[in-house]
């Protein structure tokens, strides 16, 4: 069976490794012309407060009501601004319309309320990559066009040691608040990557209450035409930012600090066009993933992440600064990330690629340049085909051409930690202009064909190789 599984993997990687690579001549002209075409939406001038429509600034009442009512008023209407004052107001999940920019003025706090029943009935969502019918996203949005989220103030999912992050179950020495003997999200999680795996139509996928699956905080989901800016985002339960089969997204000058289980930042799946700039992540995740399905579900819906570009945004505490994966099924293609800081000693990796041969996938065409990176506790650049399940699957991994260029490391373990698998090995990687202090170890280079250092200096030396 290994020596099949292994014929099979090779075989899968030569051929991918043999079509031509669509790279442009200039790869930043491509990421220029991407950001020219994306528009964020714009609103008649029109305002809907809450408090109009009874919503309770002391976050006494329940304004959940309220909310819901300016916003099909707005939507009525034509659209506009769907205002929350300043002032805390408590909140259940909020469904957006399309035509409709919630705004969350300086000063205002949307608190969510903490129990899961108010998030019930159940709703089309994806969860780890998977399509199910789940609680609701704290703020979602099905099958919309022009739709914001925009403001100065807070959006608080209230989540803690008590509320929703014991889901998790086990996990870093659980100090989310789980312990031995409490519900936890484990046999729902089996449950639902077998019925993905049997085809299981997703409306049939229904679990919610009892089952322990924690909601995004914010999912668009088949939406056009969106814009995420300004609001700070606080506790949430699950992923922060998750855009799902999205076209022509927005998301700037967000301020992102959450530290629970599984809190990525910004995960955008299976979207294209998108433009993540100016924003600030402190997470207890990955800071940004970009995903396109786990598994099964992401091959059969086969829609890949592409044309996606960040810029300017700092990344502090995570597992990864700019991670690609590991619900990577679909594909990724057309990645740049310029101009960024990233800096924490509780920052494991800052480029990192996620995947294994129960995914799959092909990802290609990412670009990074000019990172300023204070220091990373592991590895600058990470490429794992050996993450969670490893080579025990039957779909070939494929990450090819990628280029790392003028990007300066202060502190690092390594410079690189590359695991390709000997079927499948990571194609075309290039590091340019860059140069790596404060390295305590060699890098990890483990089937890689075609990497290839330019001007690179590792503690001061110039490097003509990783080994």
């Amino acid at each position: 069976m290994l020596a099949r599984r292994d014929l099979l993997l090779s075989s899968a990687a030569a051929l991918f490794a043999s079509r031509a690579r669509a790279t442009p001549p200039d790869p930043w002209a491509e990421a220029a012309a991407i950001v020219a075409r994306i528009r964020p939406p714009t609103f008649p001038e029109r305002d809907f407060p809450i408090d109009r429509y009874g919503a309770d600034a002391e976050a006494v009442g329940d304004s959940t009501a309220a909310i819901a009512q300016a916003i099909a008023a707005c939507h009525a209407a034509g659209g506009g601004r769907v205002v929350v004052p300043p002032g805390d107001w408590l909140t259940g999940p909020i469904h957006l319309k399309s035509n409709v920019n919630l705004h969350v003025s300086e000063g205002a706090t949307l608190r969510f309320k903490t129990d899961p029943k108010a998030y019930l009935p159940v709703v089309f969502t994806r969860w780890e990559g998977i399509e199910l019918m789940n609680y609701s996203p704290f703020v979602y949005a099905f099958e919309c066009e022009n739709i914001a989220i925009t403001g100065k103030g807070v959006l608080d999912g209230q989540c803690s040691r008590e509320h929703w992050w014991t889901w998790k179950g086990k996990w870093k020495q659980n100090q989310h608040g789980w312990v031995e003997g409490m519900p936890d999200q484990r046999p729902a999680r089996a449950k639902l990557f077998q019925m993905a795996e049997d085809r299981v139509p997703v409306l049939e996928r229904v679990f919610g209450e009892g089952s322990y699956l924690r909601p995004p905080f914010i999912q668009p989901y088949r939406c056009r035409n969106v814009l995420i800016e300004g609001v700070k985002l606080r506790r949430s339960p699950f992923w922060q930012i998750h855009p799902v089969l999205c076209t022509n997204l927005t998301i700037r000058g967000v301020d992102v600090n959450s530290h629970g289980p599984n809190n990525d930042g910004c995960d955008p799946e299976s979207c294209r066009d998108v433009l993540i700039e100016d924003c600030s992540f402190s997470t207890g995740d990955d800071c940004i993933a970009v995903n396109s399905g786990r598994n099964e579900d992401g091959r059969r819906l086969k829609v890949p992440s592409e044309n996606i570009v960040i810029r300017n945004c700092r990344m502090a505490d995570g597992h990864g600064g700019l991670t690609v994966g590991s619900q990577i099924s679909g594909g990724a293609r057309n990645i740049f990330a310029e101009k960024c800081r990233l800096d924490s000693p509780d920052l494991d990796h800052a480029i990192r690629f996620k995947n294994n041969a129960l995914r799959g996938g092909l990802v290609e065409n990412c670009f990074f340049r000019d990172l300023e990176i204070g220091q990373v506790r592991k590895a600058v650049v990470t490429v794992d085909f050996n993450y969670e399940e490893g080579r025990n699957g039957r779909f070939t991994p494929v990450l090819r051409n990628v280029v790392v260029e003028r990007v300066q490391s202060g502190k690092s373990a390594r410079v690189a930690d590359l695991q390709g698998f000997k079927t499948a090995p990571i194609y075309d990687l290039t590091i340019r202009d860059c140069a790596f202090d404060g390295v305590a170890e060699p890098s990890i280079v483990r089937n890689v064909k075609g990497l290839k250092l330019q001007n690179v200096t590792i503690n001061g030396r110039p490097a003509q190789s990783l080994a």
